[in-house]
Formats: C-alpha cells, sequence, structure tokens
C-alpha cells in the first residue's frame, strides 16, 4: 500500500527568520493539497521553540483546503485547561468538517521546555499524567453528553457544544519511542506517531506496539502506524549534510548530532531519500510526515514527484 504523505509547516522557521505573516503558511498549505499530499501538519510550543499558535493556524488553512487531513505534530494537550482545549478542537474539527488528527506529546526533558511548563503553570514532572486525564476529559466531553469530573480538574453536568464532526473526536496518535509511550499509544491511542529511530528501529518498536495492543484486547490493525521525519535533498550530498546541521543547530539550540540521535533525519541526493523513506514503509510505515530542512516551495515539488517512489 502506497504511503499517505504528510507536509508540516514551517511555523518555527518562520518566526526564527523573522517572518511572522501567517499569510505564506497559508499558502504552502494551498500548494500542498494541489500537488497531492493527503494531509497538513504543524508543531507546538508557548515559549521554548516560538511559533503560530497550531488550533488558530489549523483553522485558517481549514478555510484555504478542501481535501487534506489536518493535524498537529505533535501538540502539548498538559500545556492547556481540556474543557478549553475539548472546546477548540471540537470547533476546529466542525470547522474542517472532520479532518482533524492530534497528534500528541509529552515535550523533551530539556532546560527551555522546563521552563516553558513552569511558565504555563503545569508541573513538569507531572506531565504525563497531565495529558492522560486531559485527554480522558477531552473525550468524555467530546461525547456531547453531561460530564462529571473530579480530579486535576472539576466539570459539574458540563456540556460540550458544539462536539466534534467526527463522532467521539478526532483520532489521536501518541508520539514518542520510549517504552512508556509505546504502552500509551498502544492501550489508549488510535495510532503512534513518533519522530525516530532509524527504519529497522522503527520496525521493532511499532511490532511492540501491536504486541502491547494485542494483549490489551485491542485490534492492532485499528492503530495508525506514523512517522515524522526531517529532510533536506541535494544533489551533492554534502551540502546536504550541511543544510540539514544548520537547521538542527538554528532550531533546536543544540548540536545537530545530539538531535540526530534521537530524531530521524536524511540529507542527501533524491533517489536515496525515496529509498531511505521506503525503509520505514517496509517496515509497516503507513502514514509519513514530512518536515523539510530550508527551502519549502523546493522540497515541496520534489517529493510529490518522488511519492511514486514509495510502495
Amino acid at each position: 500500500m502506497t504511503p499517505r504523505i504528510g507536509y508540516l509547516l514551517p511555523t518555527r522557521e518562520a518566526i526564527m527568520g523573522g517572518r511572522p505573516d501567517a499569510e505564506p503558511l497559508l499558502a504552502l498549505a494551498e500548494r500542498a493539497e494541489k500537488l497531492g499530499y493527503d494531509s497538513v501538519w504543524v508543531g507546538d510550543s508557548l515559549l521554548a521553540r516560538p511559533r503560530h499558535e497550531p488550533i488558530t493556524l489549523l483553522a485558517g488553512v481549514a478555510g484555504r483546503t478542501r481535501r487534506v487531513k489536518l493535524g498537529t505534530a505533535v501538540l502539548l494537550p498538559a500545556l492547556r485547561n481540556p474543557v478549553l482545549l475539548a472546546h477548540q478542537v471540537a470547533t476546529l474539527d466542525q470547522v474542517s468538517a472532520g479532518r482533524i488528527i492530534l497528534g500528541i506529546g509529552i515535550a523533551s526533558d530539556v532546560p527551555n521546555i522546563r521552563a516553558e511548563f513552569r511558565s504555563a503553570g503545569v508541573p513538569f514532572e507531572k506531565r504525563v499524567g497531565t495529558l492522560m486525564e486531559g485527554m480522558r476529559l477531552c473525550k468524555a466531553l467530546w461525547n456531547g453528553n453531561p460530564v462529571d469530573w473530579d480530579g486535576r480538574w472539576h466539570v459539574e453536568q458540563g456540556v460540550l457544544g458544539p462536539t466534534p464532526h467526527q463522532p467521539g473526536g478526532p483520532p489521536i496518535w501518541g508520539g514518542g519511542s520510549a517504552p512508556a509511550a509505546l504502552e500509551r499509544a498502544a492501550k489508549h491511542f488510535d495510532g503512534w506517531f513518533p519522530n525516530g529511530p532509524d527504519a529497522k528501529g522503527w520496525g521493532a518498536q511499532w511490532r511492540q506496539v501491536q504486541s502491547i495492543a494485542r494483549e490489551a484486547g485491542r485490534n492492532p490493525d485499528d492503530l495508525e502506524a506514523a512517522l515524522y521525519l526531517t529532510l533536506t535533498v541535494d544533489e551533492n550530498a554534502a551540502r546536504a549534510e550541511s543544510r540539514m546541521n544548520d537547521f538542527l543547530s538554528a532550531y533546536y539550540g543544540q548540536r545537530p548530532d545530539v538531535v540526530k540521535k534521537r530524531q530521524a533525519c536524511f540529507s542527501g541526493p533524491a533517489a536515496a531519500a525515496a529509498e531511505w523513506l521506503n525503509g520505514y514503509v517496509q517496515e509497516g510505515a503507513r502514514y509519513l510526515v514530512l518536515r523539510f530542512a530550508g527551502d519549502p516551495e523546493r522540497h515541496l515539488e520534489t517529493f510529490a514527484k518522488l511519492r511514486e517512489a514509495l510502495a
């Protein structure tokens, strides 16, 4: 089966480059749809890696597109009040006529992200429990029935309106490659959505996710096997590698070799990029969300043509 291909909008890059206007991002989303991409995605951060707020931006993208799925790669639900988040996502799903996918995560343990959680008044050490309870509350509200909740948040006979266009809410894909992340995705979510490791390592972990899901009484075939991948294509491999390193250093403020240890990245010629992506497809990946290290228009065109080489 040919994998579905998603495109991550360069919201972080726009802010880094001093170009906060949203219009070019909306135009890129339209271009991706016209080129045949299956989905358009946005990342999330408040202060650690500044960028456009994802739910607001996706509402704009929804108004400029008709076919592509719209997703978060990945949203950090623990930073948000889940009642408000449930309302925002339900409205966004209605605006898009049911095209939303929620990729969610707990964020990396690095100093600037810890500071971001403090700024939002959320204990970083409690982020997993906060995320899990918050998503359960969202799903309860998305059913449209009166909700009573007594936990981190208190709700009395709360009824959400509107409910999402997709009954029960949009699909939720859990990010992360740590053992606990595999457990969460397998037992509680609709898909697994990491940003690494290499193809063989990803395949081994995907089989773990399927096994855990099966043991939990779930059908593994109901889970989406997805990936978040970073690429830069240039027929000059050395130049491609230099561009990737510069991109990762600027984006994360860390040495690129450190980032590459936890994220799947490719730099090199187009034919080699197709072979690299096919490695994941052969291991079972069904959805590839691509982040391009610079030059978005050229990369959009390049990978639209490469799609036929993916099988």
